[in-house]
């Protein structure tokens, strides 16, 4: 019987997930599919069930839904567990639904493995919803210490610094002005998403040798990063992030660690065109 797999979010239809995992699914000849699955929050549970009484085999979770989803399940394990966010389900031999979370592993793999003296760096994340979590786990475990986040309600960061206590908040009011003090600046927010809202004023008052990275890879320019790269700021979309969570995802589902190769890439680029 052929497996289902899918993604849940919203908005979702930008999604490339699908054609990731079907690109994989046929070059490892696994007789699966995986598709756009349209859910509210009062779908959650549903999805979960579906999960136990395997009508689907596994799915993966983007925003909004990375933290709501959580009380359905049966066990968080390793990043999922200190983020208390998911990105991918899946079902253990004992019929549990597993809330996992590769997005740790997608930032780390595509961008943060290599960072020079790191324990130095100061980084901001703007945005405090689904994603952030994994992103101050990953800078945490690439060495960097210093990390500030700013939302647009306070309180979100509030309760992300009750889980990392080391986060230094600031207010959105003064944006603008604080962008200048950091090494490494974050996306993790909708704001450039393809037919979404956007900042709304340019990142003139940054640093030189600012690393920018957007979590967002349609488009795979948004209207920020387009900015600082004609200002000969490293700049990086979220595609190789992308990439990455969802090659840990394949394997947590299917125990193969499948390949990024040449045609896949030049297969997802063509979609964001």
């Amino acid at each position: 019987m052929i497996k289902k797999y899918g993604i849940i979010g919203n908005p979702i239809r930008h999604s490339l997930s699908p054609v990731l995992h079907n690109y994989w699914f046929k070059k490892y000849k696994i007789d699966a599919e995986y598709s756009i699955i349209d859910v509210k929050n009062d779908d959650l549970k549903n999805i979960v069930e579906n999960i136990k009484n395997k009508n689907l085999s596994g799915i993966n979770v983007t925003l909004p839904y990375k933290q709501k989803i959580v009380p359905y399940l049966d066990i968080l394990v390793n990043d999922a567990e200190i983020t208390n966010s998911v990105n991918t389900l899946h079902i253990d031999d004992r019929g549990y639904v597993i809330g996992e979370n590769t997005d740790v592993f997608g930032l780390q793999a595509a961008y943060l493995k290599e960072l020079d003296n790191s324990l130095r760096m100061k980084a901001l994340i703007i945005g405090a919803g689904g994603v952030s979590p994994s992103v101050i786990l990953s800078l945490q475990k690439s060495g960097v210490s210093n990390i500030s986040i700013i939302n647009r309600t306070i309180e979100k960061c509030k309760f992300l610094k009750r889980k990392f206590k080391f986060l230094n908040i600031l207010e959105w009011k003064n944006i603008k002005s604080e962008l200048n003090k950091f090494d490494i600046i974050i996306n993790a927010t909708s704001l450039g998403l393809k037919n979404g809202q956007d900042f709304n004023f340019k990142f003139e008052n940054t640093k030189k040798d600012l690393i920018y990275i957007d979590t967002i890879y349609n488009p795979l320019e948004t209207k920020t990063l387009k900015f600082l790269k004609g200002r000969d700021i490293k700049v990086f979309n979220g595609l190789e992030m992308f990439i990455y969570q969802g090659q840990k995802a394949f394997y947590l589902w299917n125990k193969i660690n499948p390949e990024i190769d040449q045609d896949l890439i030049d297969l997802l680029v063509s979609k964001l065109k």
